[in-house]
């Protein structure tokens, strides 16, 4: 199994978001240190929820500062991205880097960040497979022209060229790795058809994920990708994982913390057109994290991530670490992670 950090960049009540950015970097450094796979780093606008405007930026800083960990963002939100400038962003990070960045993009939300950037409403509910399609022939071909409703120019050459990658650190040849944030079947087709891996989130438990990574062997097999190639993309997980001496110490750390930072940070999400939305009970949602993820002492932790591994298929995960809100205990927890926890898996 292959496991990393998730990071939010969460800004907890009474915190600055100085510290919530701090905070982030320290995690990834200290995740480096403790043997973790990869960090992955999320984007949002205009809320406490996460205070990293840019993940692709982040990745950048990260890349620099570490050498060996894989770093990806979770997701970098398309509609509000030109696919081209965001390309170019991940080939110089794939070169640069010796292979260690992914690119993770999503569809985002219905939220006021359409309205700032310009891409509208109909960025987010029609344009995403067009602008998908877009990045990835900038990633994969020599030169990229466009033809469609939302992006129309001349071909002009691909600079740098992606596939020129030069004294790899990690197995990464050719292209950079994209995957796809999916939440809805229509998403879990698109990514199937372009044969990309998902990133499931952590709201979903285990059956919620199975039935997805089953939709989209059944889509991938359709739009005609070989059986061996359907088999081998890694699909990865998204969760929460708070290590205590028990599981009682290690949920208290979560209830504590959580409900705070959800209420402020959900609560702050404006859509674009008013339409009306529901938001998450912040102390039930905690609950259901606490009980459908590793929290709880090493042996706990590594059986979940087993059980969902068996469960799924999915053997990458993408853990949220700062639950806890602080910078100490947040370190302490990626450590734990790394030293008590990943040595107990298979």
């Amino acid at each position: 199994m292959r496991v990393g950090a998730f990071i939010l960049a969460a800004q907890f009540p009474g915190q600055g978001q100085a510290e919530a950015l701090h905070r982030a970097v320290r995690t990834a450094e200290v995740a480096e240190e403790a043997g973790l796979d990869a960090v992955w780093l999320a984007e949002h606008h205009f809320v406490p929820y996460g205070v990293c405007p840019s993940a692709i930026t982040l990745a950048g800083l990260l890349l620099g500062r570490t050498r060996r960990i894989g770093v990806g963002t979770a997701v970098s939100v398309l509609p509000n991205a030109h696919p081209v400038a965001l390309g170019e962003q991940t080939a110089l990070l794939h070169l640069t880097s010796g292979g260690r960045f992914t690119l993770g993009v999503g569809r985002g939300g219905p939220w006021v960040d359409l309205e700032v950037f310009g891409g509208g409403l109909a960025a987010y509910e029609h344009g995403f497979p067009e602008s998908l399609r877009l990045l990835l022939r900038w990633l994969r071909e020599p030169r990229v022209g466009a033809d469609g409703e939302h992006f129309s120019f001349r071909e002009v050459p691909v600079v740098p060229r992606p596939d020129e990658l030069l004294g790899a650190v990690r197995d990464a040849p050719g292209a950079p790795p994209v995957l796809v944030a999916c939440t809805s079947a229509g998403t879990v087709r698109l990514a199937a058809e372009q044969g990309l891996p998902m990133l499931l989130g952590m709201h979903s438990d285990d059956a919620e994920k199975a039935e997805m990574v089953a939709l989209w062997r059944d889509c991938a097999r359709a739009a005609g990708h070989p059986p061996e190639v359907v088999a081998a993309v890694e699909h990865v997980s998204a969760g929460v994982a708070q290590v205590g001496d028990s599981r009682p110490d290690a949920a208290e750390a979560l209830v504590k913390a959580m409900p705070g930072w959800l209420r402020q940070g959900l609560d702050a999400h404006t859509t674009v057109d008013g339409r009306a939305r529901r938001m998450r009970d912040p102390e039930a949602y905690t609950d259901l994290l606490c009980g459908i993820h590793p929290v709880g002492p090493p042996r706990l932790c590594a059986d979940r991530l087993a059980a969902t591994a068996e469960r799924t298929g999915i053997r990458r995960f993408a853990l949220l670490m700062e639950g806890s809100g602080d910078v100490a205990a947040t370190e302490q927890n990626v450590r734990r992670l790394g030293q008590e926890v990943i040595p107990l898996l298979v």
